[in-house]
């Protein structure tokens, strides 16, 4: 039997990170000695450039550098992926992968997906059946057509089955639980060995509260942004701010009159983010990852947003969707206060599966593959 070849397609840092796990656990599989191996590539399309993906960045995290970077960089997004899907049809019909891999809901994603289908080569996406029904985010726009183009759907909780079955999509539908679990448990342990921001900071673990504020909807928005930062003038507790390059530009010369609880410092490397997280009394951002990267520390998290596609963490009392309304943010805070900072005693804890996901996706690359070879149909039907 052939080797089963896979184009992984990423674009920006956390796909990065979320696709390092698979990438181990694909090597790892390959040294059982299996009688047929995954062949991975994986292909940059320069989506984001970010200065933090240096060689120190892929050293301390693990993860393998692109075998090929397209270099296609920012831009209005049709432009953009328009220059993606040229870049990656080359690329595809010249390998002919089995698989192409995509991740979560960029431009990139939509590219890889749409190139691969319209080559009829079979998709797989993981973190499938995400939703947060609202179209105005071309998030939203990119995951449900990378779903409905998808072959093999790999979806990290119970919540996303149900979102693609409302879509009647339910063949090559697979609950795995959430690959980004898998990396936080990877590098959390690194970063208790590498990390000293806190030391830099000089700050103590539950002395203060952690923000991050990035998506367009608040960042470009200046209501928004202001009832976001007045509510940090209201908390009474030193808060930490990474400040994100286009939260910078909104505010402009209104950054001198942020309060004085609001430390301002710049971005900073995944495992010194991971650091703070772990050491935050309460947790306030408008970030999908941080939000479950919140619960898997047992922190409180607060998301300044008007929806969140983890609704798992809603019902079960960890998270609570303030939008930006001043008030709602400070009475948030003051009912997780209330609590003593503490996420409920009660809480489920697997959420997002057993850690396990990435060699769970590898096994189903592998089965999927194999069960339409044994059929005598071509990769295209799988």
């Amino acid at each position: 039997m052939q080797d089963i070849s896979i184009i992984t397609v990423v674009g920006a840092r956390p796909q990065f990170i979320k696709a390092a796990a698979v990438s181990r656990a694909v090597a790892a599989f390959n040294r059982t000695d299996p009688p047929v191996r995954l062949n991975e590539c994986i292909v940059h399309t320069g989506q984001h450039y970010d200065q933090n993906m240096s060689k120190v960045f892929f050293d301390q995290l693990s993860i393998p550098r692109p075998d090929v970077n397209l270099q296609v960089g920012s831009g209005p997004h049709g432009r953009q992926t328009g220059a993606m899907l040229e870049k990656l049809e080359e690329i595809l019909l010249a390998a002919r992968p089995d698989w192409v891999l995509v991740y979560g809901d960029t431009n990139s994603t939509l590219a890889g997906a749409l190139a691969a289908a319209k080559l009829h080569i079979p998709v797989a996406h993981v973190e499938a059946g995400l939703r947060s029904y609202n179209r105005r985010m071309p998030e939203e726009i990119n995951r449900i057509v990378a779903d409905h183009l998808s072959t093999l759907l790999l979806c990290p909780t119970p919540t996303a089955v149900d979102n693609l079955t409302k879509e009647d999509i339910t063949k090559g539908v697979h609950n795995v639980g959430d690959v980004m679990y898998d990396s936080v448990l990877f590098n959390a342990d690194l970063a208790r060995k590498s990390s000293s921001i806190m030391q830099t900071l000089k700050l103590k673990p539950q002395s203060y509260y952690l923000a991050t504020i990035h998506r367009a909807e608040n960042t470009d928005n200046p209501a928004r942004l202001a009832g976001i930062l007045q509510a940090f003038r209201q908390i009474d507790a030193p808060i930490i701010l990474p400040m994100h390059p286009r939260t910078q530009k909104t505010l402009g010369s209104a950054e001198k009159g942020i309060a004085q609880n609001v430390r301002i410092i710049e971005p900073v490397a995944y495992l010194d983010m991971l650091t703070l997280e772990a050491g935050a009394r309460i947790i306030l951002t408008d970030s999908g990852g941080v939000q479950k990267e919140a619960y898997w520390f047992g922190k409180p998290c607060i998301t300044l947003r008007d929806e969140t596609e983890w609704v798992e963490l809603v019902h079960a009392g960890c998270n609570r969707v303030v939008g930006a309304e001043t008030r709602a943010i400070v009475s948030a805070v003051n009912e997780f206060e209330s609590a003593g900072a503490a996420l409920p005693a009660d809480r489920p804890t697997d959420l997002y599966g057993d850690g396990h996901s990435a060699e769970k996706i590898a096994a189903r690359l592998k089965s999927e593959y194999e069960a339409v070879t044994a059929s005598g149909k071509g990769p295209g039907s799988i």
